[in-house]
């Protein structure tokens, strides 16, 4: 294995097994069936998510008190097959920097009155206000064949993140493995056994839209991740394995393992589970979008995949190419500018500087390996860079995933091939529960120093071997002051930096 890269791996066959199948059979009262969840929380507003076993309204009430009391009510959609029976209420004029508390039921269109029995959840919105703010980040759920496993505590990482009570959870991509089977069982290295749960949507690449649906539900069988979604904002994004790996718009792919081969189909049904199964405030579409955290944090979210150019050597001087697309790279520029936070984070869900290669001579990412000049993608980032600076622009911050290890990388002009830049920081966490990778070499393009590295001795690390990750910010309310912590899958954090807030 020592061998085989990440992507590599996910192109491999081999035997699939598959476990009785999780279901739920209509009978009696309705049921939620996979639980609830939260997201994309702003200072007066919630999305909340569920999902029943057949058609039926959903209700929702709402209280800044656990117990409910003076709770007020809303009334949700219908929820049917079209949705696969998932719905989502946007909850409005709530109070900003608060604690919010839910209770979805759902209710009988056959026998108006019968209610499913109710799931409770909370989030808290965003403040307008100075005060702390915490929140996590990670991606890479349920791949490489590593799925739900309860003797080695399923996906761990979820209850540990829940357990530093954050604001919300920045899911930087891959939430799901839709290119990914599971088998039965793997034997690890030291002879034990892991044995996937496996339902009949994960023991095959996803490619009707049943299937991609049956990636979002899996996560929700384990009881770690149920928890957290129940108890946690999140804010997702959208990588390559919701559809496939290293895709992009247009591609025709080979792969024996699929009777659909044209990637915007793939990609059509894969958005439509994304967006029906995650709590996401678009219905369709793009999911880039600025989500503000009072004075001290905006976070700009990128849609890398949507408007990406296709896989190749990434060496052309053409401007109008790129990961972002020409609206989105603008839109991005212009909330740079206008932005007032004193930090603003990029939740990038391709690395900036680590080369990502797509086969022997073309690159998934935005490094194309030469540590010269902007070329390529590079030049798109260049451009988001070089305009900031010129506008004195400060507080930037990278957050991403995808390489499937921790690292913190520091990049300085004084260190580039290119200086008209402000200095700033790209740090890199996951994989939540997959198999752990590394390590990516930098490329100079944009002067990045590797000053913390945690990664595997070789490739495709089991979740239960460790070197599962996940990140922390803390702003202090009162200095502004960002602190990172790049943790384990316990929890522990095993390195940290304070950065003071830019004058």
């Amino acid at each position: 294995m020592t061998s085989i890269d990440r992507r590599t791996l996910l192109k491999a066959g081999g035997a699939l097994f598959v476990a009785p199948a999780f279901a739920v059979k209509p009978s009696g009262r309705p049921v939620l069936t996979h639980g609830v969840q939260s997201g994309d929380a702003t200072a007066d507003s919630g999305v909340v998510w569920t999902r029943a076993d057949r058609p039926g309204r959903m209700w929702v009430q709402v209280s800044h008190r656990p117990d409910f009391r003076g709770a007020r009510v809303v009334r949700g959609p219908v929820l049917t097959p079209d949705t696969d029976l998932t719905g989502k209420v946007r909850l409005t004029h709530l109070p900003s920097g608060a604690p919010v508390h839910y209770r979805v039921r759902v209710e009988s269109l056959d026998r108006p009155g019968l209610c499913s029995e109710p799931l409770t959840g909370r989030f808290r919105t965003a403040a307008t206000t100075r005060r702390d703010i915490r929140f996590v980040w990670t991606g890479d759920v349920a791949g490489q064949g590593w799925g739900i496993d309860p003797a080695y505590g399923g996906m761990k990482i979820f209850a540990s993140m829940r357990a530093r009570r954050p604001d919300f959870l920045l899911h930087s991509g891959d939430t799901v493995y839709a290119d990914s089977p599971l088998p039965a069982s793997v034997t690890l290295p030291d002879g034990r056994v892991w044995h996937n749960l496996v339902t009949p949507e994960k023991s095959k690449v996803a490619e009707t839209l049943a299937e991609f649906r049956g990636q979002y539900a899996y996560n929700l069988l384990d009881d770690a991740y149920h928890g957290f979604a129940a108890d946690v904002a999140q804010v997702n994004q959208w990588d390559d394995h919701e559809v496939l790996n290293n895709w992009y718009p247009g591609e025709v792919i080979d792969d024996a393992r699929y009777t659909e081969r044209r990637v915007d189909v793939l990609a059509a049904r894969a958005r439509q589970a994304y967006h029906e199964w995650l709590p996401l405030t678009a219905a369709a579409g793009p999911v880039n979008r600025r989500l503000s955290y009072g004075p001290l944090l905006d976070v700009f979210v990128l849609d890398m995949r949507t408007f990406k150019d296709p896989n190749d050597a990434n060496v052309y001087a053409d401007p109008n190419r790129g990961l972002l697309g020409s609206a989105q790279r603008q839109w991005l520029i212009d909330g740079l500018l206008t932005s007032g936070a004193v930090w603003k984070v990029i939740a990038n869900d391709l690395p900036l500087g680590l080369i990502v290669p797509d086969g022997p001579r073309a690159q998934e990412g935005v490094a194309q390996g030469d540590g010269g000049g902007p070329l390529g993608r590079e030049s798109e980032f260049a451009t988001v860079l070089r305009t900031a600076h010129q506008h004195g622009v400060t507080g930037l911050v990278l957050l991403t995933a995808d390489v499937h290890y921790t690292a913190a990388h520091h990049y300085d002009p004084a260190r580039a091939a290119v200086q008209d830049f402000t200095p700033f920081w790209e740090f890199v966490s996951g994989p939540a529960h997959a198999g752990a990778f590394g390590l990516n070499t930098l490329d100079a393009t944009f002067g990045p120093q590797a000053v913390f590295v945690h990664a595997p001795p070789r490739a495709n690390t089991s979740p239960a071997e460790g070197y599962q990750h996940f990140g922390e910010v803390n702003i202090d309310g009162r200095s502004g002051a960002l602190t990172v912590d790049l943790r384990d899958r316990d929890g522990v954090s095993l390195w940290s930096t304070t950065l003071s807030p830019p004058r």
